[in-house]
């Protein structure tokens, strides 16, 4: 990965509705060579895929929270079960495993707190292995989405 590829994965992070044209006009390459950089940096992984970024609040998913989850058990058979499980529950955006305390750190979103609270115990509390969840609910976004560094 050169500075060119970067300048295109910097582009594409700040609009990837660009066309090809328009990429290549940005970094300075012929349409020819832009377009096989960007195949190759997808080939690679570099790009896994474009996507709409939409509104959670615009959308009626307004409530956020962060759940940090202790599991009471870690075996294998528990720990998949809890991802899977995790996986399918909509409401849930973003799930990262930790090392350390706590296990997990979900990202929910939900239309308010009773939707959430509905969620919590319905599907949260219920899930295998779990021993404690503990929340907090998110006041305001400082950083979002923001790009990677080039």
């Amino acid at each position: 990965m050169d500075d060119v590829d970067r300048k295109i994965l910097a582009e594409l992070q700040q609009d990837g509705r660009l066309t090809v044209t328009e990429l290549a006009a940005r970094v300075r390459l012929s349409v020819s060579p832009c377009h096989r950089r960007l195949r190759e940096l997808e080939r690679s992984g570099a790009i896994s895929g474009y996507r709409a970024v939409v509104d959670r609040t615009a959308v009626g998913l307004g409530f956020e929270a962060l759940v940090f989850v202790s599991m009471r058990q870690e075996d294998r058979d528990t720990v998949a079960g809890f991802e899977r499980a995790v996986g399918e529950i909509a409401e849930v955006v973003d799930a990262q495993r930790l090392f350390g305390e706590p296990d997990y750190l979900l990202r929910i979103v939900a239309a308010d707190l009773a939707a959430y609270q509905r969620l919590y115990d319905e599907r949260l509390a219920t899930l295998p292995g779990v021993q404690r969840l503990n929340s907090t609910l998110v006041m305001k976004h400082v950083v979002k989405d923001r790009p990677l560094p080039a």
